[in-house]
């Protein structure tokens, strides 16, 4: 990289502790609603998977857990599209389960895409895929900027950052 050029990489990093924080919030507050009294509500999250898996009563219940869980998630500063859901089936007992697949990374086709998103717009930058992150260069700072407004205003449903600005 010459002096005078800057760069940034576009990840889908996940804070996992600041997850687990929104998670054990929302269990909190379920556990203190009326509304959950008595009522299956449970949350499991497997991080080796990479799976969240919520087990209640009802499709109701299961919208209102989740519509809770992203409040916690967003305003723990991570993005609403770090749950994806993933299979909807009936449990036990007649109970709902949902997994969610929890969104940390990015595919080759979703780097394509931002990659080729950039390129349309007719930046003066040089982009990259190095494995799950996308590494933009340029000689302004302006036009690296422009591309984080290009990108997020795309609406890719992916849980992006935007990182090491030098």
């Amino acid at each position: 990289m010459a002096a005078k050029e800057h760069s940034f990489d576009i990840s889908a990093e996940l804070n996992v502790q600041e997850f687990k924080n929104a998670l054990e919030q929302t269990k909190k507050e379920i556990a203190g609603r009326f509304d959950f009294k008595g009522v299956v509500a449970e949350l499991d999250y497997n991080e080796r998977a990479k799976t969240l898996t919520v087990t209640t009563s009802s499709d109701a219940k299961a919208d209102a857990i989740y519509d809770l869980l992203l409040g916690k998630i967003i305003k723990r500063g991570l993005s609403a599209s770090v749950l994806k859901e993933s299979k909807k089936e009936d449990a036990s007992r007649g109970n709902v389960r949902i997994i969610y697949i929890i969104v940390d990374s990015i595919s080759s086709d979703d780097a394509k895409l931002i990659v080729k998103t950039i390129k349309d717009e007719g930046l003066k930058v040089q982009t990259s895929i190095r494995g799950d992150t996308v590494r933009v260069v340029g000689k302004s700072i302006d036009d690296l900027q422009e591309c984080i407004r290009v990108v997020k205003a795309k609406g890719l449903s992916l849980p992006l950052s935007f990182t090491n600005l030098k």
